[in-house]
């Protein structure tokens, strides 16, 4: 970890030493001019990211819930094992799919109805205006929660296989439901487990590039719709790197230490949380 850190700061102190730490918050990525600004692919990769695990946090919850209270076995062991082979399809499947398949369908349908219901009201509409593309932000933050779906129902999965079974028998036992025991008993004691599998998925989207990098457009801009092609830190150097040199190179190294450090202050916050779970 150390020599990875020591090698991007050593390719990125160019870029630094030129734009400081304005570097972050510009969104100015210029080419031709040599100027160069984290601010549109962080924006991007931030908020792809974070529709991700909203989408994705209530539905880990949802089927983990049900395979491990609800289903019997001989249904949740098989279900269990085809949720967790989605996270062995290569990344660049899931950006197939999304560019070929869901892209097209997205924009000829809940697109249109987003445009269509949502436009016209007040400070939402906003995020759901333009045209429908199918390539963007929303559409990044959707086949990105495809892929972080796996591991958040795993381990939230596990975090319950770790509540006693004393809790679920005396609550029965006091007269709860099913209903009352999942929302008043179990959930309460793995809040800690579900906060930190969140936090772990978001790191895990954040990194994420192939997939971002065939669905989200990859435009250099900052739009408030979610409709419209964005960019990430990741397919921003992906789509870029072959062909950089000099300034150009070392802008896109900084934007890797930018990743490097956003993703490991994530992840290390993301383990304090598990322990805190498990303990």
């Amino acid at each position: 970890m150390a020599a990875i850190f020591a090698t991007l700061v050593g390719g990125a102190m160019p870029a630094i030493k030129e734009f400081g730490f304005n570097f972050i918050f510009s969104t100015r990525w210029d080419p031709i001019n040599f100027v160069f600004g984290a601010g549109n692919a962080l924006y991007g990769t931030l908020v792809s990211s974070l529709i991700a695990v909203i989408l994705a946090t209530p539905v880990g919850i949802a089927i983990a819930i049900t395979l491990s209270e609800l289903m019997p076995k001989w249904i949740s062991y098989p279900v269990s094992i085809a949720i967790e082979l989605l996270s062995a399809v290569p990344s660049i499947i899931y950006g197939m799919w999304g560019l070929f398949v869901f892209a097209p369908w997205f924009a000829n349908g809940p697109q249109l109805w987003m445009l269509e219901h949502f436009s016209g009201i007040p400070v939402i509409g906003t995020l759901f205006g333009g045209a429908p593309l199918g390539q963007g932000l929303l559409t990044a933050g959707i086949i990105l929660a495809f892929m972080i779906l796996p591991i958040l129902t795993a381990l939230i999965k596990d975090a319950l296989k770790t509540v006693p079974n004393v809790l679920r028998e005396s609550s029965y036992g006091i007269g709860a439901n099913t209903f009352e025991v999942i929302t008043k008993v179990l959930l309460p004691s793995i809040k800690s487990s579900i906060f930190g599998a969140f936090i772990l998925a978001l790191g895990r989207a954040l990194g994420e590039t192939m997939a971002v990098t065939f669905v989200i457009g990859n435009s250099q801009n900052v739009s408030s719709s979610l409709f419209m092609p964005a960019t990430s830190i990741s397919s921003t150097i992906a789509n870029q790197f072959n062909e950089a040199d000099g300034l150009k190179m070392s802008s896109l190294l900084a934007l890797g230490l930018v990743l490097f450090v956003v993703t490991f202050f994530v992840m290390g916050y993301a383990r304090i949380q598990l322990r805190k779970g498990r303990a």
